[in-house]
């Protein structure tokens, strides 16, 4: 098993290596008509469908009294007299996807850190179990791959695979400084996700963050719910519009 997983880390560190000679950014922005919203539940010529009506809660689940739509805007929001003393989610009511790409526009603000959960499953006071695109304030998890678990997945910058026993072969695939450059601080930004069976790639306005492969029998799942999250701490606010899904055959 040692020697095939050392053969098979070699030959995909070779094709990473190779990843970079293609295009790394694409022409997408947030603010481009390419993330125009689409009629929910209506697919679009590129085959996404809104998930987020931009009017209301409607097929999304959350703790009471903490999310809630401004001006066609997802948002939550904590403040000192009103602080988020434990970290919950709201969960997209549409289904478990398995292959998918996801796309949403967010912005974050104050001392904060959230993530967009993704093949998770739902936990008993609004909490969730699974991977999550991460994002932050600081700069310090915006871009990387967490799990609940396992921590960190992926960090900004790296491709990772992962086999069976959860060893990891880990490629760099750019600087970590760098790509944090292409995120807007205090201002809206574009998050992708795709995952189609094993591979998971995460990019933030048309940057690649990292790429995983997972194989890890424990914590690779297939399938599972979408969350936004709100995490407890200091005061801080997460808003989420444009919410867009397109499945994979």
């Amino acid at each position: 098993m040692a020697r095939r997983f050392h053969f098979r880390c070699t030959l995909w560190a070779l094709v990473v290596a190779l990843a970079p000679l293609a295009p790394a950014v694409e022409t997408a922005q947030p603010n481009s008509p390419a993330n125009t919203p689409t009629t929910p539940g209506k697919q679009a010529d590129d085959g996404f469908v809104a998930i987020f009506n931009g009017k209301n809660l409607d097929g999304w689940e959350g703790a009471p009294g903490w999310w809630e739509v401004r001006d066609g805007v997802l948002v939550a929001e904590s403040t000192p007299e009103r602080p988020c003393e434990r970290s919950h989610y709201l969960y997209w009511k549409g289904g478990e996807p398995a292959n998918f790409e996801l796309r949403a526009i967010y912005r974050i603000s104050g001392e904060a850190n959230s993530g967009i959960q993704f093949r998770s499953e739902r936990r008993p006071d609004w909490d969730t179990w699974g991977y999550q695109a991460d994002l932050d304030t600081a700069g310090q998890y915006t871009g990387c791959l967490y799990q609940h678990d396992r921590g960190l997945v992926a960090e900004r910058g790296q491709a990772v695979l992962i086999n069976e026993a959860g060893e990891k072969q880990i490629t760099a695939i750019g600087d970590s400084a760098k790509l944090l450059k292409a995120v807007q601080s205090d201002d809206w930004n574009e998050y992708r996700m795709r995952a189609d069976g094993p591979q998971i790639t995460l990019w933030i306005n048309g940057v690649k963050m990292c790429h995983v492969e997972d194989h890890q029998k424990k914590f690779a799942r297939a399938r599972g719910i979408i969350a936004l999250q709100m995490h407890q701490g200091p005061p801080m606010k997460v808003e989420f519009k444009n919410i867009r899904l397109r499945t994979l055959e």
